[in-house]
């Protein structure tokens, strides 16, 4: 596209600013904030203004060759002409981070960028860059997982004016469909992890009947998330994968075992932090290499699963199980159970509403 100089003007005021078009649309710039540019003509005496606002327009002119667009500009004062692509993804990766994400998110997006940062240099981003980077993950998992990751960066960094898209060509690995085999002695396993160790033993069980995920929603759990009478559980929609808010009942045997502590005291630690995010993970593996009724497919998760059986068997209405597992449609719910080994059911065999 061609790129006309702009002009230089002086208003009825004495006000110089500059005057261009951009994709159809006219600009009056009465300094260089839109730009990111420290030239403001105006603050100086009418004498010098006219010269400053030609400095000004050397630099609108500058940005319009680069390709960047005003709307662009505007998304980040960090945005400049010329910028390369590694600058970009810089930015995009700061502005992920000052968002409201997970820990964990933040450290994966934080590992991947610098992963493709050290091959990419000043060079244009391309396809090539990010197999490299993946090619590094023979674990199909992990591959999706960080190719998700440098995804939502590159997209970020498009929105910000980085020209090329080298995800398109990079497609995600078919994945085995990895089975939580479900538990067919629930007492006799949680009997076992209690004489273990307590704290696994209340993550399970709070798992298994309340539906709640282990690693996060339960871990960390305050009392004040409990009713008065521990009868229900409340979680607002940053703290659980669903990101809606969830009252969750509280089944009696739970309650049973629950000692009410201060109420911003998180109920594993006793203290207002919760423990850290890896702490239920640790204990899982430890107590596994000692059980002698783990079976090969079981799992923490496991018992959220065996506990979505239960209901299911139970009640027989996939709209309660929805609600109790938090999903976000009945269809997420009835893969759920294939993945549990339940005859394959479709939409319109449920119970209407």
């Amino acid at each position: 596209m061609k790129v006309i100089y702009p002009k230089v003007k002086i208003d009825s005021k004495n006000r110089v600013f500059i005057s261009f078009y951009q994709n159809n649309k006219r600009y009056r710039l009465f300094n260089g904030s839109k730009i990111n540019s420290e030239i403001y003509p105006n603050i100086y005496p009418n004498s010098k203004r006219l010269e400053m606002g030609h400095l000004l327009a050397a630099e609108v002119y500058t940005f319009l060759m680069s390709g960047l667009t005003i709307q662009k500009a505007n998304v980040s004062e960090l945005i400049r002409p010329n910028m390369l692509d590694k600058d970009y993804l810089f930015i995009a990766l700061n502005n992920k981070i000052k968002k409201n994400y997970t820990d964990k998110y933040i450290k994966q997006l934080s590992f991947i960028y610098n992963k493709l940062i050290t091959i990419l240099e000043d060079d244009k981003l391309e396809s090539r860059h990010i197999e490299t980077v993946l090619n590094n993950y023979d674990s199909e998992t992990s591959y999706n997982t960080y190719r998700m990751r440098l995804s939502v960066l590159i997209n970020e960094a498009i929105k910000l004016g980085m020209t090329c898209n080298s995800m398109k060509a990079i497609k995600s690995k078919r994945t085995k469909a990895t089975l939580h085999k479900p538990y067919k002695d629930i007492t006799l396993i949680l009997n076992e992890i209690r004489a273990y160790n307590y704290n696994l033993y209340l993550c399970c069980l709070i798992t298994y009947g309340c539906l709640l995920r282990p690693h996060r929603e339960v871990r960390e759990l305050t009392w004040k998330d409990f009713s008065n009478d521990l009868s229900f559980i409340h979680l607002s929609g940053h703290r659980n994968k669903s990101g809606r808010n969830r009252i969750v009942p509280v089944p009696k045997y739970i309650r049973a075992v629950l000692k009410r502590g201060e109420p911003h005291h998180n109920i594993f630690s006793g203290k207002p932090k919760p423990l850290n995010q890896d702490y239920f993970k640790t204990l899982w593996s430890r107590f596994k290499r000692q059980s002698n009724l783990l079976e090969q497919g079981q799992t923490l998760y496991s018992f959220r699963h065996s506990g979505a059986i239960e209901i299911f068997k139970r009640t027989g209405s996939i709209t309660k199980l929805q609600k109790a597992m938090g999903h976000s449609s009945i269809n997420v719910s009835l893969t759920y159970l294939r993945g549990l080994e339940i005859a394959e059911l479709k939409e319109e065999d449920m119970p209407m509403v």
